[in-house]
C-alpha cells in the first residue's frame, strides 16, 4: 500500500483572499489620508500666518516700532510703521515678504474700526492689523474656510490685549 506523503503550504484561494484584504485597508488607508489634503494645506497656511503675526508682534516689542498686517485679494504682507515719515512701508525683511493664499481659501476678517491704526487719508498701505510696540493689538479676528460654504473653519483672533488665539475647528469656542 502506497502512503500519500502530505504536504504542508497555501493554496491559491487563501493566497488570493489575503491579497484582497492587504488591497483593501491598502486602499482604505490611502482614501483616509487623501481625503482631507485641501484640510491639511488649510492647517499648514494658517499656522504660517499665525507664527508670522507672533514674530511681528514680537519684533514690534523688541525693536519699539509698528508693525501691521494689510490683507490683499491674493493674499498678506506685513508693513512697518516710519516715524520719520508717517508713513507705512512694506517691512524690508524677507520673512515679512508679500505671500498669496491658494485660490481656494477663503479669508474672512472682522476688525475694528474704530481702533486706532496710525496712518494719513493718502496712506496707501493702511493695515488691517497693527501690532503696537506696547505689545498690544487691533482686535481682530480672521476666519479661514475651504470654500465659501465650508463648516471647517480655523480662527485668529484678539481682544487687542490678550494674546491671539488660534481656534482649530472642533475647539468648541467658535461662533
Amino acid at each position: 500500500m502506497r502512503q500519500r506523503s502530505r504536504q504542508a503550504g497555501f493554496t491559491l484561494i487563501e493566497i488570493l483572499v489575503v491579497l484582497i484584504i492587504v488591497g483593501l485597508l491598502a486602499a482604505l488607508a490611502v482614501f483616509s489620508m487623501g481625503g482631507s489634503s485641501q484640510q491639511r494645506e488649510l492647517e499648514n497656511e494658517i499656522r504660517e500666518l499665525y507664527l508670522l503675526m507672533q514674530t511681528a508682534s514680537e519684533q514690534a516689542v523688541l525693536n519699539n516700532l509698528e508693525m501691521g498686517l494689510q490683507f490683499t485679494e491674493e493674499g498678506y504682507q506685513f508693513v512697518a510703521f516710519h516715524d520719520e515719515t508717517g508713513e507705512w512701508r512694506s517691512s524690508g525683511e524677507r520673512m515679512f515678504r508679500p505671500r498669496n493664499f491658494p485660490d481656494w481659501l477663503v479669508a474672512t476678517r472682522f476688525i475694528e474700526n474704530d481702533a486706532p491704526r496710525l496712518a494719513t487719508a493718502e496712506d496707501k498701505l493702511l493695515p488691517d492689523v497693527v501690532f503696537f510696540s506696547s505689545g498690544e493689538t487691533t482686535p481682530f479676528e480672521l476666519e479661514f474656510t475651504v470654500g465659501r460654504n465650508s463648516d471647517y473653519a480655523h480662527v485668529i483672533a484678539s481682544d487687542g490685549v490678550s494674546p491671539m488665539e488660534w481656534r482649530r475647528p472642533g475647539d468648541g469656542d467658535q461662533r
